[in-house]
């Protein structure tokens, strides 16, 4: 999409007071199941919290409790301290200073970009309520299309048109729901890097649901790791990447070759090298993880003998497969500079140490 308005650039959106988000050992279920079990942790003011996790982990739950959409069934969620939802206390999600984004954007067919933009501006005078609306509108680009209606916007104008109406009240907690998520590739970076930019400006804490991971490690400052209703683990994103909890964590993050092989003083002995295992009892079974992009190919002769399987160029890198004495099954990697190695030519595989994680 053109920039609709160039100026855009120069406008910033109105800063907020931030407000912290606590959950305590919140659980709701739906028929009998959990869709939350005892999840606990706090967003900062300020700051981007990732929730990260496959369809049906509890992401959107999280969300829509936080919002007072749903109530817990046990737990508490505070802001800034105080008992939002819980045993004591429900304040009305009006009540709660807290915007959210839906998937689908959720805008009133009726009603233009401007008219979507300063719904939540009814307590205003008229004309404020429009000077607002018709900034937060050109801050996200849509200068030159306030007085189109939804079906005529793309759904690129549609998502900004739907974050310019969630930050217009300046809540102090902003709850997004997957809302890049119907986007092309092009038009999603676009768009991320547009909001992530309102986001820091006003200054509101926020919490975005997301089954990226590239995505979450782009945009949070701290990704909580969901699964089955339960939060796995919480981080910075280089943390949780060097350093998942379990190997289902890393897999999340990315496609890994797997080696099951025995623990033996401290130590794990595989076709491919010998890896450290600290904390890991003499005798047990491991897996060795080795991530595709930890494998650099030497000259046949050099390093651990292979041989080439297949290459597949995907633009900045090459996917290949290899084979291994001693594995059953091919490793692949993700190489650059491959040169002139054909399927069939022997190779030597490289693999660095400290990118390798033990199960």
């Amino acid at each position: 999409m053109a920039d609709a308005d160039p100026g855009r650039r120069r406008l910033r959106a109105a800063a907020v007071i931030p407000a912290s988000l606590t959950f305590e050992n919140v659980t709701r279920s739906f028929d009998g199941k959990h869709a939350v079990s005892g999840v606990s942790f706090s967003a900062g003011n300020g700051e981007v919290i990732c929730l990260l996790g496959a369809s049906g982990c509890g992401k959107s739950t999280l969300l829509r409790l936080a919002a007072g959409i749903e109530v817990p069934d046990e737990g508490r969620i505070l802001l800034d301290g105080k008992e939002i939802a819980g045993p004591n206390r429900f304040v009305e999600p009006e009540d709660r200073g807290i915007g959210l984004v839906f998937q689908d954007y959720a805008l009133f067919p009726h009603l233009d970009a401007l008219g979507n933009a300063r719904f939540g501006l009814s307590d205003l005078p008229k004309r404020e309520a429009l000077s607002i609306a018709d900034s937060a509108l050109r801050r996200v680009g849509l200068g030159e299309r306030l007085r189109a209606m939804p079906h005529e916007l793309s759904g690129g104008e549609q998502q900004r048109v739907a974050l310019a109406r969630a930050v217009v009240p300046r809540p102090r907690v902003l709850l997004m729901d997957e809302p890049f998520s119907n986007l092309d590739r092009r038009m999603r970076d676009q768009v991320r890097e547009e909001t992530v930019a309102v986001l820091r400006e006003t200054g509101a804490t926020a919490l975005i649901v997301t089954h990226d991971p590239e995505e979450a490690m782009r945009i949070a400052d701290r990704i909580a790791l969901m699964r089955d209703g339960r939060l796995v683990q919480i981080g910075a994103s280089r943390e949780i990447y060097n350093k998942p909890v379990d190997i289902e964590a890393a897999r999340f993050f990315c496609d890994l070759n797997e080696i099951e092989a025995r623990i033996k003083s401290g130590r794990v002995e595989t076709p491919v090298g010998t890896f450290p295992a600290p904390g890991k009892a003499d005798g047990e079974m491991a897996i060795v993880a080795i991530r595709p992009q930890s494998i650099r190919l030497k000259a046949a002769g050099f390093c651990i003998p292979g041989r080439l399987l297949a290459r597949r160029f995907v633009g900045e890198v090459e996917i290949v497969d290899l084979a291994v004495q001693g594995l059953d099954r091919p490793m692949r990697a993700r190489v650059q500079d491959l040169g002139s190695v054909r399927p069939g030519n022997d190779v030597g595989v490289d693999i660095r140490a400290d990118d390798v994680l033990v199960f």
